[in-house]
């Protein structure tokens, strides 16, 4: 659905070159949610902007649904960023019109006609829950009605891409489940491909399927979310899974159970319908080994549960280690820390 290739940005500061991009190449496919994920200034702003052409390339391609949007002029560029919607971190919606006529803006541009633009208003209102709020201004809704808002106009030219630029930055937490929910439902309705870039790893972990990590213009790490988070290789991903999983307090907790004597720590990961069997358990049952919980979670990445816990196991070291090779015969992962 989507290709960058080779894509590079820089732009011209007081006579000087100043690269955003380095040699972007990715991949998104029809119909799932790709997130991009980066610190303020690594470059993700300008790359989805890029996407759709609002920031024009240095070089490279930029091919959505088969056409390098590069090569066309003005007119045919227009036509195909219709099929391409895009919500703003800060709503972008005109104050003086009301939610309906907001919704409607786009379509009046495409010159359609009244009865069309009348119903495909109303069915984009009750697609994001806000019937109610037809004839209210912006200034009457709260950040999240105004960001459902913003969603039903990026849906109104029936796109096929949508477009998120720090779509839920500006929200509270609560706010921002209830707009990353209507994402996923909106993308698996419609089967839309989404494109959303964030700097919470929250975001990611709740509706993406795959996720590129971008670090200085270039990205750094991509892969399948549960790989990524799971598994995270570059310092930057790793410093993006710590807002999620209370880092700080482990290491504390584990140097000091180094410190009181030869004893194995060791993360253990159980994924699907692993997360809810009893195989730790049974495990440590079977081969007679005592273990304490230092740090545990169990959630679920999008649609998928998992688990993760850091154990240490108190015996001798080929006791442990024993153990260890029958928690991997079972299907758990094993990581010894």
């Amino acid at each position: 659905m989507i290709q960058l290739r080779h894509l590079h940005k820089s732009y011209q500061v007081q006579g000087k070159t100043i690269p955003a991009l380095t040699g972007i190449d990715l991949s998104i496919e029809q119909g799932e949610i790709y997130g991009i994920i980066g610190h303020s200034g690594a470059g993700k702003s300008t790359l989805i902007r890029c996407i759709n052409l609002l920031e024009r390339p240095t070089s490279g391609e930029v091919i959505v649904d088969g056409v390098d949007l590069t090569k066309l002029d003005e007119g045919k560029l227009q036509e195909k960023r219709r099929a391409i919607g895009m919500i703003f971190q800060h709503f972008n919606l005109l104050s003086s019109s009301t939610v309906g006529e907001n919704v409607a803006f786009p379509l009046k541009l495409a010159k359609r006609s009244k009865a069309e633009i009348d119903k495909k208003v109303n069915e984009l209102l009750k697609l994001v829950g806000l019937e109610a709020h037809k004839d209210k201004y912006p200034s009457q809704l709260s950040g999240g009605q105004k960001q459902r808002v913003g969603i039903a106009r990026a849906l109104a030219n029936d796109p096929k891409v949508l477009l998120c630029d720090e779509a839920t930055s500006a929200l509270d937490p609560q706010t921002t489940n209830s707009i990353l929910a209507l994402l996923l439902d909106i993308n698996r309705k419609l089967g839309l491909t989404i494109v959303l870039i964030t700097h919470e790893m929250h975001v990611i972990r709740s509706i993406c399927d795959r996720v590129g990590v971008i670090d200085g213009g270039k990205i750094v790490e991509s892969g399948n979310v549960l790989d990524v988070f799971l598994r995270p290789k570059h310092p930057t991903t790793q410093e993006f899974v710590e807002q999620v999983a209370d880092s700080t307090e482990l290491r504390e907790a584990v140097e000091h159970e180094k410190a009181s004597g030869n004893r194995t720590i060791a993360r253990v990961t159980f994924l699907g319908e692993k997360t809810y069997q009893p195989i730790l358990f049974q495990t440590m049952q079977e081969t007679g080994t005592v273990f304490s919980i230092l740090q545990g979670t169990i959630s679920r990445m999008k649609d998928t549960p998992y688990g993760q816990l850091v154990i240490e196991l108190e015996g001798d070291v080929a006791q442990n280690q024993k153990t260890i090779e029958t928690l991997r015969q079972r299907g758990l992962e094993v990581e010894v820390i």
